[in-house]
């Protein structure tokens, strides 16, 4: 025989962008939209031991990864070899 009982579980309604304040979720009823930076520095590492977790919305990850492009395109700038970045960073691009 099942015998049920009704529990009640914590869901992730919304994520706070860390660097502006705002909301991540898009419409209501909707999941949030975001995007994590993450570190877990180990042994060895100038920072051994800790751990950072930052969550972005669309508008700080866009103009995050857009500081570290021109970082990396200001580091590489005199080489020879080809610095594209255009897609830095991108993994995958749906094709609707």
């Amino acid at each position: 025989m099942k015998i049920m009982t009704p529990k009640t579980i914590e869901v992730v309604s919304d994520v706070v962008c860390d660097v502006c304040g705002n909301s991540t979720v898009k419409t209501e009823g909707s999941t949030p939209e975001f995007a994590t930076l993450k570190a877990d520095w180990g042994y060895g590492s100038a920072h051994d031991g800790e751990q950072y977790e930052v969550h972005l919305c669309e508008t700080c990850f866009f103009s995050t990864l857009a500081s570290l492009k021109e970082q990396s395109r200001s580091l590489f700038m005199f080489n020879d070899e080809d610095n594209d970045q255009a897609e830095f960073g991108l993994q995958y691009e749906n094709s609707y």
